[in-house]
């Protein structure tokens, strides 16, 4: 995947993904919304909010100030910090990465058509970290929360996407 390259050699990674019935193009825009005071996370909300993630519910609908991301910007997360956009291919893939002293980590969304019908969207998170006991259990610790959290959000972003796509094909067939 395009975001691969920015973490060689890393300790962590998982995939998952999402089979979507909607086209790239009716995926994409929740993708680029994405973020605090923008359309959200579309994971469990009130979890988001306890933990400052969020402030408000995730959007229910495209928000159109929100479509434009570029290479170095940052998807603001909670109040203080982001996720520092890193590379785009527009209606393909949107990679996420950063690093810190002892840690380098990447997160890929990516856009996969399937046979000209569904979207597989696929989230990769890539990290590479000290190789102390810390690290570890921090990471032993963070795994099963990032799952959830990053099921719930890709099951959000299908929900919202299939949502849109069957209202355009509605639209269309009046």
């Amino acid at each position: 995947m395009l975001g691969d390259r920015q973490v060689a050699l890393p300790g962590y990674e998982t995939t998952l993904g999402v089979t979507i019935n909607a086209a790239p193009a009716d995926i994409w825009p929740w993708l680029m919304q994405m973020g605090y005071r923008r359309g959200g996370l579309y994971s469990y909300d009130w979890l988001d909010r306890v933990f400052g993630n969020l402030d408000a519910p995730s959007a229910e609908r495209i928000l159109p100030q929100w479509q434009q991301l570029s290479v170095g910007d940052e998807i603001p997360i909670g109040r203080g910090g982001g996720f520092p956009v890193n590379a785009i291919e527009p209606l393909c893939s949107l990679v996420l990465a950063g690093e810190a002293p002892g840690l380098r980590w990447s997160w890929e969304l990516a856009l996969v058509p399937v046979d000209g019908g569904p979207t597989r969207l696929l989230s990769r998170n890539r990290a590479r970290t000290p190789g102390t006991l810390k690290s570890a259990l921090t990471m032993l610790a963070l795994t099963p929360a990032a799952f959830i959290m990053t099921r719930k959000m890709l099951l959000g972003i299908k929900w919202r996407a299939e949502a849109g796509a069957g209202a355009k094909s509605e639209r269309r067939a009046a």
